[in-house]
């Protein structure tokens, strides 16, 4: 059975997500002003952002563990449900031969 507590490098990475979002959401700007971080700052914070998640899902592989957690509503429902909309024989559809 794989370990389900986080090891030493996961509790890490998933403190370096926190921060490095939690700065994203502190120095948002409306559209048109300008961003207090340089274009280059925000790229390394995505580049770091994307490497932390790659090594989370290699941890993750390697432990066993499903990447697919989410959180969820107490009342959320389980199962999914497909609805097609594109039935056929809809009103209005054009027909080829005119």
């Amino acid at each position: 059975m794989a370990d389900l507590k986080p090891g030493k490098e996961e509790r890490i990475l998933r403190i370096m997500k926190r921060v490095l979002t939690d700065i994203a959401k502190d120095t948002y700007t409306r559209p048109g002003y300008r961003h207090p971080l340089s274009d280059d700052t925000v790229k390394g914070i995505r580049d770091c952002l994307s490497l932390i998640t790659a090594r989370e899902a290699e941890l993750a592989q390697a432990g066993g563990r499903p990447m697919n957690m989410r959180p969820r509503f107490v009342d959320e429902p389980q199962t999914s449900v497909v609805v097609n909309l594109d039935p056929s024989g809809r009103k209005g559809k054009k027909s080829d031969d005119s």
